[in-house]
């Protein structure tokens, strides 16, 4: 098996959903007048990782009526920072927040039953929760709802429909969709093989800082896929990813002889 070969299968299994990737509030919605100084507070003492104290501040602020604040205690009780992981309390929390049009805790609730952490799994359930928090612009949901499709997780295997949702993404904003996308054309997954829509997508990623584009850059180049082989932009793109902690790039510059 050649070298090209050798990377190009890492491509295929680059992009997923892995581990309990809780997310935290990304846009903050409206803050309850009395609640404005607690959250200031609460998040202060999250981002230092004093959890004790933002666990303290978060309940308050969630018995108040802040929906961040039970985003947060979501979060907190999902990946145990301040407290024993608690998947059930977690859902209660990230349940407060959907009903109140969260569209992270959507997504985050989507996560639990797709992993099946404290319930059990649900591919179904998770493919709901998804669409949920899509339908109100949530672009990782939408992600997340193309990954179950270019899967088949809970149902069959569809480029098609996981092309529309990862372009729906990258079109949201999520770069992983957008090298999820470049993926789709290089394999032609869905669509004819296309590198020159590869390429345009990578990059895409790439430019915006996603480090598993940035190797896909370099696979490209090396193998020659759509252009003339080049071995010195290959090396180019493999370092970045490699600087950026991509261990399958660092393995192709061993591969190549290359040192740093």
């Amino acid at each position: 098996m050649g070298s090209a070969a050798r990377l190009l299968w890492v491509v295929t299994v680059a992009a997923g959903v892995l581990g309990a990737q809780f997310g935290p509030p990304t846009v903050p919605s409206e803050t309850a007048p009395n609640t404005k100084a607690l959250m200031a507070r609460g998040v202060q003492a999250y981002d230092a990782r004093n959890d004790t104290v933002a666990l303290g501040v978060f309940r308050q602020a969630a018995v108040m009526g802040d929906v961040d604040a039970m985003m947060y205690l979501g979060v907190m009780y999902g990946t145990g920072r301040g407290v024993a992981v608690d998947y059930a309390s977690a859902m209660a929390w990230f349940r407060h927040a959907a009903d109140a049009g969260n569209s992270q805790a959507m997504c985050n609730i989507g996560l639990l039953y797709l992993q099946g952490l404290g319930l059990p799994k649900s591919y179904s359930e998770a493919m709901t929760w998804f669409g949920k928090a899509a339908s109100f612009g949530n672009a990782e949901a939408m992600f997340n709802a193309g990954v179950l499709c270019r899967d088949g997780l809970g149902l069959p295997v569809n480029y098609a429909e996981a092309m529309k949702w990862f372009r729906r993404a990258a079109g949201a904003g999520d770069i992983t969709a957008a090298n999820a996308i470049g993926v789709l054309y290089q394999q032609g997954r869905g669509v004819p093989v296309d590198y020159a829509e590869s390429m345009s997508w990578y990059r895409r990623a790439a430019d915006a800082g996603n480090d598993t584009a940035m190797y896909n850059v370099g696979v490209l180049w090396e193998g020659g896929l759509g252009m003339a082989a080049d071995r010195g932009q290959a090396i180019i793109w493999y370092r970045k990813a490699a600087a950026a902690g991509n261990e399958p790039a660092q393995a192709a510059l061993k591969s190549l002889g290359v040192k740093d």
